[in-house]
């Protein structure tokens, strides 16, 4: 059997909690679904966790979802962000993040 070591202590990164991840992957799966996304990247870094959602595999990302924790008193840990850098939402509260991506939904099934 082999040695079994622990995780460093040090070493610690930022993620999605399961509910958060489940929102976005829900949201990511219904665009995909609609023709408007298709593929998507995770990251987990020291500072954030970040989600790219992608038209197709070699653009650009359409939308980046960022999580970070030092914002969370200030002006929100939660940002989502356009292919060309813009924020276009921050807030406390990731639902209210995801509305124009949404929204967006909405208008393409219905429309």
């Amino acid at each position: 059997m082999g040695t079994v070591h622990p995780f460093p202590a040090g070493a610690s990164q930022v993620g999605f909690e399961r509910a958060e991840l489940a929102r976005i992957v829900d949201l990511y799966g219904r665009m995909v679904a609609a023709g408007l996304w298709k593929d998507y990247a995770i990251q987990f870094g020291k500072d954030a966790a970040l989600f790219w959602a992608f038209r197709r595999a070699a653009e650009n990302p359409e939308i980046k979802i960022e999580k970070r924790p030092a914002l969370r008193g200030k002006q929100g840990m939660w940002a989502l962000i356009a292919e060309d850098g813009r924020v276009l939402r921050r807030g406390h509260e990731l639902g209210p993040v995801l509305a124009p991506v949404e929204r967006r939904l909405m208008k393409a099934v219905n429309g």
